[in-house]
């Protein structure tokens, strides 16, 4: 948990929003090749895959056969035949996978031990990287990923992150992480941008702030039901779709939502602590944070659909803690 009064975390959230930070956080990375790959990917993914070019990456959900989302991944077009899938559950991935490929001619292997990734996120993370990196990251769009040179050590650069600010993954092989770690830290520390050490800050404080949710706010839910209906593309076949469209006919029975707490303190709050409208269960809860930016307590809520009004109060826990229901994106 974080609370207001956490100078420590505060100040590494802060950095973020107002300059530069970096932190070392491997997501799972599972590679998937094979002349059938695209269209494996395809399959799986909610998203179209096959017309993203060679270094192209997208945001895409998976779902089960009744069209609930099993899990949230980026997916890296590396090159002929060849994808990364960025996801925090790999072993949950490749016993999917096992389960899908059939005939097809595809392999997935997880290669997490294999490439390590290092992020540097913030308004002046552009300008830090481009003073450690042989080639300029300027022409870099989002969602892309290129080769370069950190001096001297191969890596692969991909504009992007979870922090809701401008920002960089470095990935390596893992033979050389100690050298990378090295270059970015000397690099960062030249520019005042801290190293994140809390854990929470850039996977919950920053990323809930901007509406980021992770696979376990969303599991369970539709993609119609998280907000996430630009990323579903009913006009190709994919696992689940059937179920979705009879979901989307039928309108969502659930959604996504913000909650702000009101009370000085959320500490009696937890995941799945129930949430009431006027002392009935109507949902509950996914996330609870300190917000250091909007200088709230925040987080995430699944609700009722007929119960989601943004700006009604609501009441969470057995100790009736107040809240409202929001948008779930603060800044």
């Amino acid at each position: 948990m974080l609370f207001k009064e956490d100078a420590a975390a505060r100040a590494q959230h802060q950095a973020v929003r107002e300059h530069a930070g970096w932190y070392r956080w491997t997501h799972d990375l599972v590679e998937v090749k094979g002349a059938d790959a695209a269209s494996f990917l395809e399959r799986l993914c909610v998203n179209t895959i096959g017309n993203a070019a060679v270094g192209r990456t997208k945001y895409t959900t998976l779902l089960n056969e009744e069209g609930k989302i099993i899990d949230d991944t980026i997916v890296m077009h590396m090159g002929e035949n060849e994808y990364w899938v960025s996801t925090l559950y790999a072993p949950q991935f490749l016993q999917w996978a096992e389960k899908q490929k059939g005939a097809m001619e595809v392999s997935c292997e997880d290669i997490t031990k294999k490439i390590d990734m290092y992020a540097v996120q913030g308004p002046d993370s552009l300008k830090i990287l481009n003073s450690m990196l042989e080639e300029p990251a300027d022409e870099l769009k989002r969602f892309q990923i290129k080769d370069n040179t950190l001096s001297g050590i191969p890596v692969k650069v991909h504009r992007s992150g979870f922090t809701g600010e401008l920002g960089y993954e470095i990935y390596c092989d893992m033979e050389q992480t100690a050298a990378a770690e090295e270059v970015i830290r000397s690099g960062c520390a030249a520019f005042d941008a801290p190293e994140l050490t809390i854990l929470e800050v850039y996977v919950r404080s920053l990323p809930v702030e901007k509406g980021f949710a992770l696979r376990q706010d969303m599991y369970g839910l539709t993609p119609f039901e998280c907000g996430l209906d630009w990323s579903v593309h009913m006009e190709k076949d994919f696992i689940g779709k059937e179920a979705l469209q009879k979901a989307q006919e039928e309108g969502p029975q659930y959604k996504l939502v913000g909650l702000e707490y009101l009370a000085e303190s959320y500490e009696d709050i937890a995941q799945k602590e129930i949430v009431y409208s006027y002392g009935v269960p109507c949902g509950f809860v996914r996330a609870a944070i300190y917000g250091y930016t909007v200088d709230k307590n925040i987080g995430f809520a699944v609700i009722k659909a007929g119960k989601a009004v943004i700006g009604e109060k609501v009441t969470v826990g057995s100790n009736h803690s107040p809240a409202v229901i929001t948008d779930k994106c603060w800044l």
